[in-house]
């Protein structure tokens, strides 16, 4: 061998043992190994979170109820988890550097934390969520198949190519039609990492029957060269992304996978600028999709235009649910008070005012209202009990349901609003 290709070779050797030196450690590993005292734990932790977070006080990370939290701090941190306080803080020897576990019971939720520092109020995060057990894939569940990313050039949106997937799940039979949900922002969804993805939750759930058989279909936004559409696709309030699933996308995977065409079994789901792409689904084809779920929706007025001519936009849908004739829908909307505020209008303020609207009308619906920010932690810890609730007393032998509001949600008042960051 000659001595360029030795050097070359070593320097291969240092390369792969160093990124295997700083491979991240994941939440269990590192709970371990602080339990155990280990050694490799400072190690660990510098090749898991990045100084920036570190010294931050917003590194942490969990699986299941066992947490673990770390920061850099010249003085005793004091941990608190939901405002309550949490484990002590334990001092790795000479540096600045603590850490702690902790268990976080109420799964299936969305938590925060923060520290005090010299009595000082510091770092940590309001979005921080508590996976249950359906949210991993379970024991003796079979995976099903994601494919290849799918690019389509459609008709509708003149040039726009898009990518998108076909989730079919283990339990499919070609000889039975399968519901379908459709997800937009598709590829943030189609993983097996609870913090955003749906297979686990999905298969799961087929796999206890609480759930049809279901096609999913993940769509990401177009591009029409250069030109990003999510915004066009997504926020515009017609019907035109409607048209540009049924007659387009939906078209081409009806031609290869047995759907159900009913809109009983048919669901969408999004989140920010999907979540009211959505609702406009079924708002404007309520013979395709019955069935929403919208996290940190923006029922705001990103496409709303006064030239050349006045169109409708976000703001407008609560006004619409109220004066429009009345959708067979069943709409889950989830967000935290700590969502956007700005040129646009409130995301919070928007959801309230949607789900009051609902409410008023008798819609079937359901707010799931938190503390998060604009981030799809608190949606995706609860996209469990979501996935049951948009799906429940769903019956294959039917074609379709009136969708009635449920008992719980009768006896409940309006939603009020309090301010929250003024003195």
């Amino acid at each position: 061998m000659g001595k360029k290709a030795l050097f070359a070779l070593f320097g291969a050797m240092i390369t792969a043992l160093a990124a295997g030196a700083a491979e991240k450690s994941s939440a269990l590993q590192l709970v371990d190994m602080a339990k155990g005292a280990s050694d490799k734990l400072p190690e660990a932790i510098h090749n898991t979170f990045t100084e920036q977070q570190l010294k931050q006080g917003t590194a942490w990370t969990g699986q299941g109820a066992d947490f673990f939290f770390a920061l850099e701090a010249s003085s005793i941190p004091m941990l608190y988890v939901d405002d309550a306080p949490g484990p002590q803080m334990r001092p790795v020897p000479n540096s600045n550097l603590w850490y702690t576990t902790a268990l976080v019971t109420d799964l299936g939720k969305l938590h925060s934390f923060y520290y005090l520092v010299n009595s000082e109020k510091f770092g940590g995060v309001l979005d921080m969520p508590a996976f249950a057990p359906l949210s991993y894939l379970l024991p003796g569940v079979k995976e099903g198949k994601l494919s290849d990313r799918i690019t389509h050039t459609s008709k509708i949106y003149e040039g726009m190519t898009s990518e998108y997937q076909i989730y079919v799940p283990n339990d499919y039979n070609p000889n039975v039609p399968a519901a379908l949900m459709v997800f937009q922002d598709g590829a943030g969804y189609a993983t097996r990492n609870p913090d955003h993805g749906v297979l686990n939750v999905v298969d799961n759930l087929i796999h206890d029957k609480k759930i049809p058989v279901m096609i999913c279909v993940f769509i990401n936004p177009g591009k029409v060269g250069s030109k990003a559409m999510r915004s066009i696709e997504y926020d515009t309030v017609s019907d035109t992304y409607d048209r540009y699933l049924r007659d387009e996308i939906l078209a081409d995977v009806s031609a290869k996978y047995n759907i159900r065409k009913d809109a009983y079994s048919r669901a969408i789901a999004g989140l920010s600028s999907g979540g009211i792409c959505a609702f406009n689904a079924a708002w404007f084809m309520p013979d395709q999709f019955s069935r929403v779920l919208s996290w940190i929706g923006s029922f705001t007025s990103i496409q709303w235009h006064q030239e050349p001519q006045l169109t409708e936009g976000g703001q407008d849908y609560p006004f619409k649910i109220l004066r429009e004739p009345h959708r067979n829908i069943r709409v889950w909307l989830q967000d935290g008070s700590n969502d956007l505020v700005n040129q646009f209008g409130s995301w919070p303020m928007a959801n309230l005012t949607m789900a009051n609207a609902l409410k008023l009308k008798g819609y079937d619906f359901h707010l799931s209202f938190g503390h998060g920010t604009h981030n799809p932690g608190q949606g995706a810890a609860e996209l469990p009990d979501e996935m049951l609730w948009l799906w429940r007393d769903y019956d294959p032998a039917k074609t379709e349901q009136t969708y009635q509001m449920d008992d719980a949600e009768k006896q409940k008042p309006f939603f009020r609003v309090a301010t929250l960051n003024r003195q």
